[in-house]
């Protein structure tokens, strides 16, 4: 008897047990947050900012009448002539009504205009589907309307991010969005967790910004017009 065949006759052999249960994970999480003090909506968006600011992150606050005003004069200041945007989404056609210069919707198969994209792109915008204030990270949701190209090739990436959606921990932000795949809400291909701009620092242990993806990254956190201050 060889040894993979006696290794296999000892698994078949081996008493039937019931399958261990599960980790109950939301009950963890609860326990461990009761010991942690309640933040308010102030501090979870100061955290948010900080932590941002710290992984060279920018954050803009704006509100929902004044952000597109907002984009404009920050690609007028980073010299940004073209903007990367998805036309079918709510803010894409925001952009598009008010007449942003420079827009390119991205609407075609990559294979169409690939060496367009890395070299004619500016800048790209794209929704986010929340953030995370104990680490200063977005959560990016990509999809047919905002491909993962839209926020990994131009070199600027602004994410729009609602602060009604800024959660204290990625399980909070899991729970309350339902991430099980379940009832009716289906995973992406690939869910992003973005923590500034892109760094690397692979050659000679020396930090470089940009090296995979975008050197900037500029968050526009939409707020109320009272938290402006």
């Amino acid at each position: 008897m060889s040894a993979r065949d006696h290794i296999l006759r000892r698994l078949r052999s081996a008493p039937q047990t019931d399958a261990p249960q599960a980790p109950d994970a939301r009950a963890f999480h609860a326990a461990e947050r009761a010991r942690q003090p309640v933040e308010d909506r102030a501090a979870r968006i100061a955290r948010f900012c900080e932590k941002m600011a710290f992984w060279h992150g920018e954050v803009v606050k704006v509100t929902r009448r004044n952000w597109i005003g907002k984009v404009r004069e920050l690609c007028a200041a980073k010299g940004v002539a073209t903007l990367l945007y998805g036309a079918r989404t709510a803010h894409g056609k925001e952009l598009a009504a008010a007449g942003v210069a420079g827009l390119a919707p991205y609407e075609r198969p990559i294979e169409e205009w690939k060496q367009a994209l890395f070299e004619n792109i500016d800048a790209g915008i794209t929704s986010t589907r929340g953030g995370i204030a104990e680490t200063g990270t977005l959560i990016v949701w990509p999809d047919a309307s905002e491909p993962r190209l839209m926020s990994l090739v131009p070199p600027i990436h602004f994410a729009l991010l609602d602060a009604g959606q800024l959660y204290d921990t990625l399980l909070d932000a899991m729970f309350d969005q339902r991430w099980s795949g379940a009832d009716g809400n289906p995973l992406p291909a690939n869910a992003l967790l973005v923590s500034g701009p892109s760094k690397t620092a692979d050659i000679q242990v020396t930090l470089a910004y940009g090296a995979h993806g975008p050197k900037e990254l500029i968050v526009l956190l939409l707020v109320d017009e009272e938290e402006l201050r």
